[in-house]
């Protein structure tokens, strides 16, 4: 697989979201094992980018991470991210330095390493000045615990304060064919300072591949049944989205989820999506979207699609996103 550079960082261009082996979708965290032999395939693919953090479970899928990549550390880049948990019974989420400290601390003992590749704020603490969360991360890197950084679900100007601080390697965001809002101020700022993009859910949690047009067959835990664009009849109306991408896919002789991530891919250098699955086959799928060249009016096509109906994340979660 090919790769691309995050700020200087290099990564495979498709990289491995672990989250949902240990929380969140159906089926996650029954077999434990398969979820390793998964990144044991992962790695033998060419998937060298592999992403956590310590609010998934909590704690649970950084040790399972750990668990799958021992005795191959230094083929991989492990992310990871905090600030979700305070170490300090503060308020949530937590960029306090002390914060920041603590939380690597337990990073570092369950994924059985000790740095990290790529580090970052899980969500913007308004309580605490980015700058002292940038810096205490910059600390950090100096004492070689951290390679490099980065921030998730920022906004454009708090990037461009965290950017004065330390150089920020990667922003990682929801980005896909059904979610486009980092297109209007994020990526350009992220262009303009020469920091990496890393799309999460770039299959729209599944909706994209097509595999998803009822809510029949979800475990009664799987968030999906309470986000906005799975319910009601936003559902129904976003199918709209998923037939046009199997129509390029069709065209292009490919799958769904292939067309959805060579979309992604071809929005240029420094893009680096983190699809998640547990199935083996599904990795194989997803590696081969790396060889998909989609032609100039195919993306015209995509491009053209309709905004999907609904809000990204229930307003809880929209909550806590910088914007």
């Amino acid at each position: 697989m090919r790769s691309t550079s995050l700020g200087g960082l290099e990564v495979s261009r498709i990289g491995l979201g672990v989250m949902g082996m240990s929380g969140f979708y159906t089926g996650a965290g029954r077999d434990e094992a398969e979820s390793v032999r998964a990144v044991h395939r992962a790695i033998d693919l060419g998937v060298t980018h592999l992403d956590t953090a310590e609010g998934y479970g909590p704690f649970v899928n950084e040790e399972l991470l750990g668990r799958a990549v021992r005795g191959r550390r230094e083929r991989v880049v492990l992310a990871s991210k905090f600030g979700m948990i305070s170490h300090a019974g503060r308020s949530v989420p937590d960029g306090t330095s002390a914060n920041v400290r603590a939380a690597l601390e337990g990073s570092l003992r369950r994924l059985g390493t000790d740095y990290v590749d790529l580090y970052y704020q899980h969500r913007v603490d308004p309580d605490t000045p980015i700058e002292e969360t940038v810096g205490a991360l910059g600390e950090l890197v100096a004492q070689g615990k951290v390679r490099h950084i980065g921030l998730s679900e920022a906004a454009a100007g708090t990037i461009r304060r965290a950017h004065a601080v330390h150089p920020v390697a990667a922003v990682q965001t929801e980005y896909s064919l059904w979610t486009r809002d980092v297109e209007t101020d994020v990526l350009p700022t992220l262009r303009e300072l020469g920091i990496g993009l890393v799309p999460y859910a770039p299959l729209g949690h599944g909706f994209l591949t097509g595999g998803i047009r009822s809510l029949d067959g979800l475990d009664e835990t799987d968030w999906r049944r309470t986000n906005p664009r799975f319910t009601g009849g936003n559902l129904t109306r976003n199918l709209r989205i998923v037939d046009g991408v199997r129509a390029v896919a069709s065209d292009a002789g490919v799958t769904a989820a292939q067309v959805a991530l060579a979309w992604l891919l071809a929005q240029g250098e420094g893009v680096a999506p983190i699809p998640g699955t547990t199935r083996v086959e599904r990795l194989a799928e997803n590696c081969a979207a790396d060889e998909v060249r989609l032609t100039a009016a195919q993306l015209a096509r995509l491009d053209e699609l309709v905004p999907a109906s609904g809000d990204r994340h229930r307003e809880s979660d929209m909550a806590s996103i910088d914007r």
